[in-house]
């Protein structure tokens, strides 16, 4: 697995997700200027009981919060989706 996608679901761990889904697609990005500077592209999608009562800002604000540094130099562009079990 990617060191990346492995530091992704250690840190995203605290929002005790049911599912996590992370696929790399750096790959379709070569060329473009963060895959130059070393970020990657990521699409993810999340099934977190913690997203209960959340707006999708508030969803991904908690999911940066929990990725932390890694956004903006590890990570340079994420899709994220993000629901509750109820929602899945």
């Amino acid at each position: 697995m990617d060191e990346v996608i492995a530091l992704m679901r250690e840190r995203l761990a605290a929002l005790a997700p049911e599912s996590l889904q992370i696929e790399d697609e750096s790959a379709q990005h070569a060329g473009h200027e963060g895959a130059r500077g070393g970020g990657g592209h990521y699409r993810m999608t999340i099934v977190s009981p913690q997203f209960a009562g959340l707006d999708s800002v508030a969803r991904h604000r908690a999911i940066y919060q929990a990725l932390g540094d890694l956004m903006g130099r590890r990570i340079h562009a994420l899709s994220i989706t993000a629901f509750t079990p109820e929602e899945f």
